[in-house]
């Protein structure tokens, strides 16, 4: 009987990071739908602990955003040291972090890089870099460490290539979100840019490494195990559709609007990576 108590704490957990990343993201959701079964909840797991992370960053500002971030530092170790927390999506994150053996150095970069946002606004490249590493770059070998499924000669195989998807993703995230983060957060993600005046000079470059991040990527996904490539691929057409959609828009309405792709348009994505994949066709 308290073994089976404990199977539904285990489940009330994962459920509670799986809406929190259903109720966040319609992309990544749309992707982790797309993924073997056995891995939608530990990816969902990942996805929630790192949404609560941000939001501290982004969202709490009548609090002590300091402390909280101290304390959520503290709370995702100490579940991860004891197998154990009363916050579901801690409790979540442990057992994946556990089952997958995810390295405590991957969970503490992610969680520099959020303390990195609560003291700086402006980053030189050397900043920049250290930030898409923890932000973004480590998230991807997180999921990697489940889609891998403890096989450590592929996920060293396939490492570089997760950090450049990681990076992509960020780097478009950043671009979408240039003027919510710039007007209303005082933020300049992109280093050496004067966002006063952000020119189709400056926007065709940040473009270029994006470009070359999506390459390298891709080659990864091609060599992830079938049960977890349509899932990355997802994910994948959908930032590489909105990159397409964010290099048509004139600098100027990149610092006026949100870009985004209609959930329509998701959904046929999806398809069409799902029949792509069926058919050998990537």
């Amino acid at each position: 009987m308290k073994h089976n108590q404990r199977e539904i704490f285990d489940a009330v957990a994962y459920k509670s990071s799986r809406i929190t990343t259903h109720a966040y993201s319609t992309s990544f959701s749309f992707g982790i739908r797309m993924l073997d079964k056995s891995m939608r909840d530990p990816i969902c797991a990942i996805y929630g602990m790192v949404r609560f992370a941000d939001e501290i960053v982004d969202t709490f500002h009548d609090h002590d955003k300091v402390r909280l971030m101290q304390r959520f530092r503290e709370d995702t170790f100490r579940a991860i040291d004891e197998g154990i927390s009363l916050n579901p999506i801690l409790h979540s994150f442990q057992k994946t972090c556990r089952e997958y053996r995810i390295e405590r150095e991957l969970v503490d970069t992610f969680l520099r890089s959020m303390e990195m946002d609560l003291e700086r606004r402006n980053y030189d490249r050397k900043g920049f870099e250290d930030y898409i590493l923890g932000s973004a770059e480590v998230v991807g070998l997180m999921c990697l460490r489940v889609f891998t499924e403890n096989n450590d000669t592929l996920y060293q195989s396939l490492k570089p290539h997760a950090m450049s998807l990681g990076a992509a993703f960020q780097k478009i995230n950043f671009l979408r979100d240039l003027k919510a983060d710039y007007i209303d957060l005082g933020r300049t993600s992109f280093p050496h840019l004067d966002f006063r005046n952000f020119s189709e000079c400056d926007k065709a470059e940040i473009e270029k490494e994006i470009e070359r991040d999506f390459n390298h990527a891709y080659e990864g996904i091609l060599k992830l195990p079938r049960h977890a490539r349509l899932g990355v691929l997802v994910a994948y057409m959908y930032y590489k559709q909105l990159f397409m959609k964010i290099r048509l828009v004139p600098s100027h309405r990149i610092m006026e609007e949100r870009i985004r792709i209609p959930n329509q348009k998701k959904l046929a994505l999806m398809m069409s990576c799902y029949i792509r994949n069926n058919l050998n066709l990537l």
